[in-house]
């Protein structure tokens, strides 16, 4: 471990940490060898207690990824009551999967020596670097100490904390490509193929890899994708386009990887983004088969999953979204192109109607779009930034049978059926 703590040490006073205050914007701040008259930041004037933070940094991703998923639980279990954890990140502003997560805590207890020693065996034993924070007795001074693992070379060492501006970009998007949203195939497989020791279904997952076929030419026939929140229509439109067009219906994530889903559901970001974008390539294997044979509709395909990926990885408001043009919005260029997509729409209270009257289970994403007004709209707005195929919005909150005679215009006009 302590050529983990080594590696970060040179780079360290470049990179900017961030804590996710209780119901507000997130407080940033620095840390730097000189001192030159800075206030502490505000996080640190109104403590009352001892400081620490860990940042996961050792391993490869999925190392990272699976102890990142459980450090809460552990914290939570170990710490005593009087600890208050805050989720933080560490990161060089606009350097591409520079951001580490990890933890900021205040200790509130009587006594620090149960949560050092915790942090000193965690430092030592754990994928994690970890830091204390002291205040100086010029009051407002406050310096963290990185510490050095038991054995380590290195001293552990003192920097000047300091306010610092919040990036241009958010730095949750530093990490997104190849993470929360994957751009080629090889990447989501070795992701999964790291799985294959720790996750039994792994191995299933590539067993339906290895007679892939490369769909990157587009098929004979038009592929139309339908995407869309739950509750907008999408089931009901695509069958009935597959019905008035004479076409073949899929579905992404496809059949073959139902009995698995449940098992990546309850996995990090990191594993689940890779087990549904490989979803996508299967579906891609499909559409190029069917295609040769007739149209293919299809419910849902890459819009969904990028769209939903950004929005839950990308954390506070719209704005801190990728903007319109940015890379993290292209098209995977070894995924095969649909014809046209057909983004549906609806009211929110209209689609909440229409939520309750299924009556069907949800996942933890879709839970998440029914409570929260600003993830559904992130989710929106990402879609609709995605670029690559033709792209269409349809209002969904006509009868069914408008909405199929208004996709039919677009279908015949854009892809000459």
């Amino acid at each position: 471990m302590a050529l983990r703590t080594v590696s970060l040490v040179p780079r360290w006073t470049s990179r900017v940490f961030s804590v996710e205050v209780d119901h507000g914007a997130p407080a940033y701040f620095a840390c730097r060898e000189k001192h030159r008259g800075e206030d502490a930041p505000r996080l640190f004037g109104e403590a009352h207690a001892r400081l620490y933070s860990l940042v996961v940094c050792g391993g490869d991703k999925v190392t990272r990824a699976k102890f990142h998923a459980g450090l809460r639980d552990t914290l939570l279990r170990e710490l005593s009551p009087g600890c208050h954890l805050s989720p933080m990140s560490s990161f060089v502003p606009d350097v591409r999967d520079s951001l580490l997560k990890g933890y900021f805590l205040k200790d509130s207890s009587q006594g620090s020596s149960p949560t050092e020693r915790l942090l000193r065996d965690m430092a030592r034993r754990d994928p994690v670097s970890v830091c204390s924070y002291v205040q100086r007795e010029e009051g407002q001074l406050w310096t963290q100490r990185l510490w050095s693992p038991p054995g380590s070379p290195e001293m552990s060492k003192d920097y000047y904390v300091v306010p610092s501006d919040a990036p241009q970009c958010h730095p949750s998007t530093l990490n997104i490509i190849n993470s929360d949203v994957f751009y080629s195939f090889e990447e989501a497989r070795d992701v999964i193929k790291q799985c294959g020791d720790i996750i039994p279904e792994a191995v299933s997952v590539l067993e339906l890899l290895h007679g892939r076929a490369e769909a990157r030419s587009k098929p004979d026939f038009p592929v139309i994708v339908v995407e869309g929140l739950d509750a907008t229509g999408k089931t009901t439109l695509t069958e009935s386009l597959r019905d008035a067009l004479g076409a073949t219906l899929l579905r992404s994530p496809p059949e073959c990887l139902s009995p698995m889903r449940a098992r990546f559901d309850r996995e990090p970001p990191l594993i689940r983004r890779a087990f549904y974008a490989l979803g996508n390539y299967i579906t891609a294997e499909q559409i190029g088969q069917e295609g040769l044979k007739k149209p293919v509709i299809v419910d849902r395909f890459w819009h969904s999953t990028a769209a939903y990926a950004i929005a839950t990885a990308v954390s506070g408001q719209v704005c801190n979204l990728p903007a319109e043009g940015s890379e993290i919005y292209r098209w995977p260029g070894d995924l095969l192109q649909p014809s046209l997509v057909v983004l549906l729409t609806l009211d929110p209270e209209e689609r909440k109607t229409r939520l309750r009257n299924r009556g069907q289970g949800k996942t933890e994403e879709e839970e998440e779009l029914d409570q929260n007004q600003l993830f559904r709209i992130k989710v929106e707005k990402a879609y609709q930034r995605i670029s690559g195929p033709a792209f269409v919005t349809v209002d969904a909150s006509p009868s069914a049978v408008q909405v199929l005679q208004q996709v039919l215009l677009l279908i015949r006009a854009k892809c000459h059926l």
